[in-house]
């Protein structure tokens, strides 16, 4: 070996040594900045839990600037409420939300019979004739399915099905109907024909048993619940005599074979 690619074996060398220091001081720098934000994240969430009584059981830990969330909380809302003071004290971090819903053990049948029963005033004196939502619970996870014209009648429902006693999880699939001049006017039409007929008039009366009009691009659904086949079958007869309606169908159950009323 010749003294010029000895002397460059050796630079060579150094300047490896000098690129693999670098690199290890900057991920040494970039690892205390992480665990610094993290330690600061922790301090933060700490003191925040423990400033409500309801996250008493709540406990926090961040790794990476993700948050674990574990413990216990009395109602399923505590548990999103958890996550959502997450979100605002740590803005931008993950959240793994692993909290369990203690709280009552309530059996199915009676808290489905408690949900449909909140469920049925949502948006009443509003456009409640306008959603429909159908539960279902097993082992305390609640399933809710519907359509809801604007909104708001969703965010409600979630809202007491979310703060009621028993819940453990929720699985929401509710969704809005499209809004359009041409389903608004089907929407309204609807309406008139049911509620002016003197047979069905009473459902108007009565705020939590409205017959549920639900429109989708000019495909009209009953949902419900009525008191005799007789007035299931003027609904539908008044529903299928609609100018712009594209199909009709006719869901409302008569509350003897039901069970129990509609949503």
């Amino acid at each position: 070996m010749t003294t010029a690619t000895s002397k460059y074996a050796v630079l060579r060398t150094v300047c490896t040594l000098l690129a693999v220091g670098l690199l290890s001081a900057t991920l040494i720098a970039q690892t205390a900045v992480a665990n610094r934000k993290d330690s600061q994240i922790q301090t933060a969430l700490t003191r925040k839990f423990g400033a409500k009584n309801q996250f008493r059981d709540v406990r926090s830990s961040v790794e990476n600037g993700a948050v674990t969330l574990t413990g216990t909380v009395d109602l399923y809302q505590g548990k999103l409420d958890a996550a959502k003071l997450v979100q605002k004290a740590a803005k931008g971090q993950s959240v793994r939300n692993w909290i369990t819903v203690a709280g009552p053990n309530v059996p199915d049948a009676q808290l489905e019979q408690k949900l449909a029963q909140k469920l049925r005033y949502v948006r009443v004196g509003y456009d409640n004739m306008f959603d429909y939502f159908a539960l279902g619970v097993k082992d305390g996870v609640v399933t809710v399915e519907g359509q809801d014209l604007t909104g708001v009648g969703r965010d409600e429902a979630l809202a007491d099905i979310q703060g009621m006693p028993g819940v453990k999880d929720v699985i929401a699939n509710i969704t809005l109907e499209p809004v359009s001049p041409m389903d608004d006017g089907l929407r309204l039409r609807a309406a008139r024909a049911i509620y002016r007929d003197s047979v069905l008039g009473e459902y108007a009366i009565d705020p939590a048993r409205p017959i549920r009009i639900i429109v989708d691009n000019g495909h009209l659904t009953l949902y419900g619940s009525v008191e005799n086949s007789m007035d299931r079958n003027i609904a539908g007869i008044r529903a299928n005599q609609l100018f712009g309606a594209f199909t009709v169908e006719n869901k409302l159950v008569v509350d003897k074979d039901s069970g129990q009323p509609g949503v």
